[in-house]
């Protein structure tokens, strides 16, 4: 099986649910906005120190959700596809939830700005936790675009997405404390 195919040289792709649209429509940058994060997360736990096996799990767990999530926004409304894809719901957030709490038990309290930035992983994770807001961004202009800020399967993801840049917050302070880092503030 070939990876290229020409199908979209013209500027045009296929959506889950088979209809063509731009490469630039507001759909396409949402999910596509997930992907990158997805990739993100990823270099992240390639970048783990040895012993995080559980924040490792955390963060395949997070790109099987993105993957879900992106499922559903490549995918119309009332499509006869949306039988076939996992149904998202607000348990994926409450599960991120826990982890941030067990993670930021872990950490001092927080009581003033930090610089992103640390040892490599924890940079990484930053920047992952930037991508994620974007992606938050583009899934409510979406929904907005499509009048759909009610759709609970949406609202679900944005409640992910939310979960999952903060969690990805603490993990960057979670990651410079174990290897040695520590935080640094905004105003020395």
């Amino acid at each position: 099986m070939k990876v290229y195919t020409g199908g979209g040289d013209k500027g045009q792709t296929s959506l889950f649910s088979g209809e063509r649209v731009a490469k630039h429509n507001v759909r396409i940058d949402a999910y596509g906005d997930l992907d990158e994060l997805s990739s993100l997360l990823g270099a992240i736990a390639a970048l783990l120190p040895p012993g995080e096996a559980e924040l490792g799990q955390d963060l395949i767990t997070a790109q099987r959700h993105l993957f879900s999530a992106g499922a559903w926004l490549a995918t119309t409304p009332g499509a006869t596809v949306e039988k076939h894809l996992q149904p998202f719901a607000e348990v994926e957030a409450k599960e991120l939830e826990s982890r941030i709490d067990a993670l930021s038990a872990q950490l001092p309290e927080l009581r003033t700005f930090i610089v992103p930035g640390g040892a490599p992983a924890a940079a990484w994770a930053h920047v992952g936790r930037t991508v994620c807001r974007r992606a938050e961004r583009k899934l409510t202009l979406l929904m907005e675009a499509e009048k759909r800020q009610d759709d609970p399967r949406l609202m679900a993801i944005q409640v992910y997405l939310n979960r999952l840049s903060d969690y990805l917050f603490v993990a960057a302070r979670y990651l410079n404390k174990v290897l040695g880092q520590g935080d640094t503030p905004v105003k020395g």
